[in-house]
């Protein structure tokens, strides 16, 4: 739950946050919940348990990992949940400050939370900020909200990607867009032409586009698979920063 990671645009996960609960279509089939349901780790999803665990005791986590390293924070869990205090989540940013050698990719889909805490926060030059967008709904009512955010790094996650999406202006201040299609047994259709769309948009917008996958079940397509045009789509950031390699 906190090590080598087999998502495609990071190193690592590290999760001082577990659980959390559905708030847009996005969610639906969420793959933190199925995790959790099948393997039986503990946390919100399991009959009993709280919404919301916070784990202090996995702070220290980040330090112990000596080479640079791509950490996303809390892929089962989303950090601006309103059942993370903010105390804890200021713990958490502490921790990224003091861990500089690495670079901290946050995703939220509580983007009014964000907006709201992000003066409480210090946000060090390591700390991207981004934020799921599914469809034209989301993408319109979240993304005003990451842009009030001074994250040296924002980013959006079109994963699941469930309709065509329109960036258009919303492109003006976010430095990297990552799309990818539904996995597992219940995967919502994608249409490559929606993926191709936002990619030209990218282009043109000289936006970093990044293909994780292209979806679907049982083949998720992923990896060295998730081919558009003939090619695979691996851009990143443009900063100066240190950032983990793939060991």
């Amino acid at each position: 739950m906190s090590d080598r990671s087999g998502i495609e645009w990071t190193d690592a996960t590290w999760n001082p946050v577990t659980g959390c609960t559905k708030v847009s279509p996005g969610c639906a089939h969420c793959y933190a919940e199925a995790l959790t349901l099948r393997f039986h780790r503990g946390g919100a999803y399991l009959p009993g348990e709280a919404t919301v665990r916070i784990h202090p005791e996995r702070l220290g986590i980040p330090g112990r990992w000596k080479s640079p390293r791509r950490i996303f924070v809390n892929s089962m869990s989303d950090l601006f949940h309103e059942e993370v205090p903010l105390p804890f989540i200021q713990r958490v940013f502490e921790v990224m400050r003091e861990n500089e050698r690495h670079t901290f990719q946050i995703l939220t889909k509580r983007h009014i939370r964000l907006a709201e805490l992000a003066p409480f926060l210090s946000w060090p030059p390591n700390v991207w900020m981004g934020v799921s967008v599914e469809n034209q709904l989301w993408t319109n009512r979240r993304i005003p909200y990451l842009k009030q955010v001074p994250a040296a790094i924002r980013f959006l996650s079109c994963e699941p990607l469930l309709r065509r999406i329109d960036l258009g202006s919303h492109l003006d201040g976010i430095h990297w867009v990552i799309v990818g299609g539904e996995s597992g047994p219940r995967a919502r259709p994608l249409d490559v032409e929606w993926i191709r769309d936002l990619r030209d948009q990218c282009q043109a917008r000289n936006v970093p586009f990044f293909l994780k996958q292209l979806g679907g079940h049982p083949n998720q397509r992923g990896h060295d698979e998730a081919l558009l045009d003939g090619r695979l789509w691996r851009e990143m950031p443009k900063t100066n920063l240190l950032v983990g390699l793939r060991a």
